[in-house]
């Protein structure tokens, strides 16, 4: 694909050629009323910032480390609670999806699916994804080459939906570690679909706490910078505020508080890369 597709979630549209847009909030949804307030914060941010929003946060984390491990509020009440922050704040709304038969009522509820990376390449569950006519996210595998994800979008492309953005979010390096080779982010831009670079997660060390996955937030906004720099669509920050005393992903999430100078200065750098971009 040569041509460069965007997305369209209301007046949001999101594409590697446009102003960037921050797919932010916390790992997992914990309550209606964290969730709201989150909502809330980062809806006041990123209108005073001027960039756009799509609230982020999974009512169920199936990939935990151990079986002991809080997985999140669970699908009824997670759905109806990110439907209510949606019509809310008038933000689109977006939450992951692990099992073909879950794609139908989260499309309900959300604007855009997001596929976690462990998942990419199953076939049932990217089709029922597809089909549901939803945004979808594909966070590529720390198992996959960039240039694969081509044959990813292409089995999303197969049921007609082209609303597909490629997710960046680290490959594995040995045990409990990540990598990233920010070459993936042109490559896989060269599908013509927008790409996001997710930061957070790019940082996190899988199974590094033992039960539980560790992290290094300090870096998630240096990384930020030098994919924004690269020129993206999107970049993914999960937030919290209080990480340390996240029930997940707490290592590698933003505090709250830090979001509008991190925000600011992603905003600078993505000026730069998208006027280059244009000559």
């Amino acid at each position: 694909m040569s041509l460069q597709q965007t997305v369209l979630l209301g007046d949001l549209e999101i594409g590697n050629s446009l102003p960037l847009v921050l797919i932010a909030g916390p790992c997992q949804i914990e309550s209606a009323s964290h969730a709201m307030d989150t909502a809330a914060a980062l809806a006041e941010i990123c209108g005073e910032a001027g960039i756009g929003l799509i609230y982020k946060s999974s009512y169920d984390k199936a990939n935990r480390s151990s079986i002991g491990s809080q997985r999140g509020i669970g699908m009824d009440k997670g759905l109806q609670i990110l439907s209510d922050i949606r019509e809310q704040f008038r933000v689109p709304v977006l939450t992951d999806v692990h099992a073909p038969e879950q794609c139908a009522p989260a499309a309900q509820a959300v604007d855009v699916l997001q596929i976690p990376a462990f998942l990419c390449r199953q076939t049932d569950l990217l089709l029922a994804a597809g089909e549901t006519g939803a945004a979808i996210n594909v966070k590529k595998g720390q198992f996959l080459a960039p240039w694969d994800m081509t044959h990813v979008a292409k089995k999303i492309a197969s049921t007609g939906n082209e609303r597909i953005m490629l997710c960046e979010r680290g490959t594995s390096f040995g045990y409990n570690t990540l990598v990233n080779d920010m070459r993936s982010l042109p490559i896989m831009a060269g599908t013509g679909y927008p790409v996001v670079y997710d930061a957070t997660h790019s940082v996190q060390q899988p199974g590094g706490l033992g039960t539980a996955s560790g992290g290094q937030r300090e870096f998630a906004p240096i990384l930020a910078r030098a994919a924004v720099a690269i020129g993206v669509a999107a970049v993914f920050l999960e937030t919290h505020e209080n990480p340390d005393n996240a029930p997940s992903d707490g290592p590698n999430m933003i505090p709250l508080r830090e979001m509008p100078a991190v925000i600011r200065k992603l905003q600078a750098f993505d000026a730069l890369a998208k006027t280059a971009m244009g000559e």
